[in-house]
């Protein structure tokens, strides 16, 4: 089947699916005013496949279907693989104004996840299921995205705990018969979801016997009956406070994914109650999503950086010595994470019957970026001075009667004009607002997340590097 086309990608999504925004029942989400600037970030990756330019990054040949296929549904092998689809989500969201386009690479995260704990398990149900999904994922070119997060309700107690208010905190299976399963529960911070064409869904933690029921991953359509999602409020257009410009807008929300007795055709499960694999799953999948977080906060961060500079120039700065400090302590922070991400994928190993990037330095890279974001947004806010938040809006720069005023008192810099320095201050705002820094820091995982998996992956490293100095200092071991 030829390669989707972004209209193709749009069209497909009125489909009956529930979906509401701000109190009100959206009817199709690709052509609602609100949602389609989701959608046509989303759609960046279809317009990617599509043009000459992108091509060869975004498609790579499928041996098995003898035909180009996108490259996220493509089982990496090597390291040539895993760079490449780092240079894809850095490129795509670089085109996208640091909004990764989504419509394909989480979604292969999952089933990459899913498919890893299949060829683990030794159940060839499972295996011939997931890489039977693949191929139709393939030919299909689908987007899809990863429904991974449970609502949890009280944290300290497991999914089964009987002191837990209902036992629908983790989604679960309520039923079987002979067409598939029946799931009840709800998944939260689902980004993507409701403007793509396939979730996955698999479990959020490790699991003990009693929670086998909770033991559960599969692959549904958003417009199946029992599925509601509930989106995120964002800002999909600039306000009128601010300084207009030409550029599209990129965005992404995030959904509250209600299942309330969804039927799983069995070809869709790829896990029900198998509760020593639920550990594996959500591992392999915080593994593989932390790098593609890696790889499209590369951009990001060059945002940040160019950001520090550009504000520092305008408010006339750069040259005084603790500005050139902080400015040269961005470019760390950029370089660091540029260069463990690749790192990652050049020292991978081998999970099941694919290549993963390499563990600690995968979650190495995403714990940079996260314990430091905070500094980074810190330091621009800084250089940007007062201004930041006090400065007159668009509104009254465009009055008669106080452009004057503002274009005079506000300048800075002989080389800049006062406009630029107030579009500035404006993208300055939106690119360090709290909503951006909490997605920094939790997203893909909190940062001790990544501490508690660095250190189980690096007890190896850690008893190597300590038989090295005992043997240097004569220790022998019996």
């Amino acid at each position: 089947m030829p390669l989707m086309t972004a209209d193709e990608y749009k069209a497909k999504l009125d489909d009956g699916r529930v979906v509401y925004y701000k109190g009100e029942r959206i009817k199709n989400v690709a052509k609602d005013p609100n949602l389609s600037a989701c959608v046509n970030t989303m759609a960046v990756d279809y317009e990617m496949a599509h043009d000459p330019k992108y091509k060869d990054l975004a498609l790579v040949e499928d041996p098995e279907l003898g035909e180009l296929v996108s490259r996220y549904y493509y089982k990496p092998k090597n390291a040539d693989d895993l760079i490449k689809a780092y240079e894809l989500i850095v490129t795509s969201t670089a085109i996208s104004d640091g909004y990764i386009p989504l419509a394909h690479d989480i979604g292969a995260d999952a089933l990459n996840a899913i498919s890893i704990t299949a060829h683990l398990s030794g159940n060839q149900d499972y295996v011939d299921r997931i890489e039977n999904f693949r191929k139709y994922m393939k030919r299909e070119d689908v987007s899809a995205c990863a429904a991974v997060t449970d609502v949890k309700g009280h944290r300290m107690l497991r999914p089964s705990d009987p002191a837990q208010l209902h036992p629908d905190y983790y989604v679960r299976v309520v039923d079987k018969n002979s067409k598939g399963i029946v799931v009840r529960g709800a998944k939260v911070h689902i980004t993507g979801a409701s403007y793509c064409q396939e979730i996955l869904a698999i479990p959020c933690r490790q699991m003990v016997e009693q929670d086998a029921d909770y033991a559960v991953a599969f692959a549904i359509q958003p417009n199946t009956k029992g599925i509601t999602q509930v989106v995120r409020p964002f800002r999909s257009s600039l306000s009128p406070i601010e300084f207009p410009n030409n550029r599209p807008v990129r965005m992404h929300t995030d959904s509250l994914i209600v299942f309330d007795d969804v039927l799983i055709p069995w070809e869709r499960v790829f896990l029900c109650g198998e509760w020593k694999l639920a550990a594996t799953c959500v591992y392999n999948f915080a593994l593989l999503h932390r790098r593609t977080g890696c790889a499209y906060r590369v951009p990001m961060s060059e945002h940040l950086l160019g950001l520090g500079k550009a504000i520092a120039d305008y408010n006339g700065i750069t040259k005084a010595p603790h500005v050139r400090e902080k400015l040269t302590d961005l470019v760390i922070y950029v370089e660091t994470l540029k260069s463990l991400s690749k790192a990652a994928c050049y020292e991978y190993v081998i999970h099941g019957d694919m290549a993963v990037p390499n563990p600690v330095t995968t979650n190495i890279a995403k714990y940079h970026f996260a314990h430091n974001y905070h500094d980074v947004v810190k330091i621009i806010e800084d250089l940007s001075g007062g201004l930041l938040v006090t400065a007159p809006t668009y509104k009254d720069y465009q009055l008669p009667e106080l452009h004057d005023y503002i274009d005079k008192y506000l300048s800075a810099n002989k080389k800049v004009s006062t406009e630029n320095r107030l579009r500035m201050f404006d993208i300055v705002r939106r690119m360090t607002s709290a909503d951006l820094e909490t997605i920094c820091l939790h997203g893909e995982g909190s940062p001790m997340a990544e501490r508690m998996t660095i250190w189980m992956e690096a007890s190896k490293l850690m008893e190597d590097c300590k038989r090295i100095v005992e043997e240097m200092a004569g220790i022998k071991h019996q």
